[in-house]
């Protein structure tokens, strides 16, 4: 971390930090069509009255919440990159806003995916626009950059002391718990171990975006430049597939500039099996 101010930070929250970060460069790159590097600093920093407050809340492997906090000025650049505005704009129209939020819930959505390697599991993100926290932060961190005219742009992320407590080693990177004699015994059977060499099979799974029955002809005619239609609209959820049956459903993101699968609902592995 650069510029501290003395605030210890856990190895798990610098983690967490430092892929807000990444993936905050990475959709406003995409957006702009230019690399923008943000750095991280601990340096206290005076906010004012106009400032936009947004809550993200946390679930699933990691709980709690964390507050985006950005100035009016550098909100407004920010819409303006994603709705590709030239012109410079005094104030932050409800367009802008909505399309802050949704920049916001981009970034969100790329770090949700990201995060799950790092806390041990699925993270689920929420985002919404909101005012200061009536808690007090056990973090205060921003992430802070200049745009191509110069101009600062900052991203206050202030972090609850819920979401830092369950951001713990996982246990796996924990030193190993003294022997129990009281503990349960582990299943030593020929059929449990035969079930966990199966465990290390590769499996090969396929995303389905939608499907569509074509008559030969049609099929004969295909050539660069036709678009095929399928059933699904752009809304649809997309299929995770293992062996050809439906597992998983989820949507298509973007993580280190290769698609990912962020996946919303897991089948009845009754019914997948």
């Amino acid at each position: 971390m650069s510029d501290t101010n003395g605030q210890e930070l856990t190895p798990e929250v610098r983690v967490w930090i430092e892929t807000w970060k990444t993936c905050v460069e990475q959709v406003l790159s995409q957006i702009s069509g230019q690399t923008m590097a943000f750095e991280i600093s601990q340096k206290p920093w005076s906010g004012a009255e106009s400032d936009l407050w947004y809550s993200v809340t946390a679930s699933g492997a990691a709980n709690g919440e964390m507050r985006l906090r950005l100035p009016a000025d550098a909100a407004i650049r920010l819409a303006q990159k994603f709705l590709s505005e030239t012109e410079p704009a005094a104030e932050l129209s409800s367009e802008h806003k909505e399309a802050l939020e949704e920049l916001l819930r981009q970034m969100a959505g790329q770090a949700a995916t990201a995060l799950a390697a790092s806390v041990g599991g699925e993270v689920h993100l929420q985002l919404a626009a909101a005012t200061a926290s009536s808690w007090r932060p056990a973090n205060t961190l921003s992430l802070r950059t200049r745009d191509e005219a110069g101009s600062p742009v900052v991203i206050e992320i202030q972090m609850s002391p819920d979401l830092v407590s369950t951001l713990r080693p996982r246990p796996s990177e924990q030193s190993p718990a003294p022997a129990d004699a009281s503990a349960a015994p582990v299943d030593v059977s020929p059929e449990a171990a035969s079930y966990q060499r199966l465990m290390d099979v590769g499996l090969e799974v396929k995303l389905r975006f939608g499907t569509r029955r074509m008559v030969l002809r049609d099929v004969l005619a295909l050539s660069a430049g036709v678009v095929v239609e399928l059933d699904s609209n752009v809304n649809s959820p997309v299929n995770l597939l293992l062996d050809g049956r439906t597992i998983a459903q989820g949507e298509v993101v973007v993580v280190d500039g290769k698609y990912g699968f962020r996946v919303t609902q897991v089948l009845d592995r009754r019914d997948s099996a």
